[in-house]
C-alpha cells in the first residue's frame, strides 16, 4: 500500500473512532499532498509524498519550539504529538552509528568543511535522516578530526 493511501485508511480509522485532532491532523496531511500533486501535475510517488510529511514534521517541532519559547508547554506537547503521530508513516531513521561512519569516510576521502561532507552523506540518506542529526554529527567529527 502506498503512503498516501495508508494516510487516506488511517485518516478513515480516526474517523470511526471519532478521533478528532488526528483526523484533523491526517486531512490535513493529505490536503497538502493534494497541492503537492498539482505542483508535479502528477500523483506523488511515495517519497514525495514522504517528504510532504517531513516538512509537516518540521513545520510542528518548529511550532513546538516557539510555544516552549512563549511560556505555552500545553501547545508545544500538542505539536509534538502530532510530530509522533506523523512519524508512524515514514519509515525507520537510519541509525546515527551508520551516519557517522558515514561522515567519518567522507572526512577520510578529503572533506574538511561541513558543507562539502554534508553534500557528500546527505545524499546517501535522503529522506531517512534528519538534516539537523547529521549536521550535529559532522560538526562533531570534524572538530575530533
Amino acid at each position: 500500500m502506498s503512503l498516501p493511501e495508508r494516510l487516506r485508511a488511517a485518516m478513515n480509522e480516526a474517523r470511526k473512532h471519532r478521533d478528532q485532532p488526528r483526523t484533523l491532523l491526517l486531512s490535513t496531511i493529505l490536503a497538502d499532498l493534494k497541492n503537492r500533486e498539482f505542483e508535479l501535475q502528477h500523483p506523488p510517488s511515495d517519497d514525495e509524498a514522504a517528504e510532504v510529511l517531513r516538512r509537516a514534521m518540521k513545520r510542528r517541532r518548529e511550532a513546538a519550539e516557539q510555544y516552549a519559547a512563549a511560556g505555552r508547554p500545553d501547545r508545544a506537547d500538542a505539536e509534538l504529538g502530532e510530530v509522533k503521530v506523523l512519524e508512524e508513516f515514514l519509515p525507520a531513521a537510519v541509525d546515527p552509528e551508520e551516519i557517522r561512519r558515514a561522515v567519518r569516510d567522507a572526512i577520510a576521502g578529503g572533506a574538511r568543511d561541513v558543507g562539502k561532507v554534508m553534500g557528500q552523506v546527505m545524499p546517501k540518506f535522503k529522506g531517512r535522516a534528519d538534516g539537523k542529526v547529521v549536521n550535529q554529527i559532522v560538526r562533531e567529527e570534524l572538530s575530533a578530526a
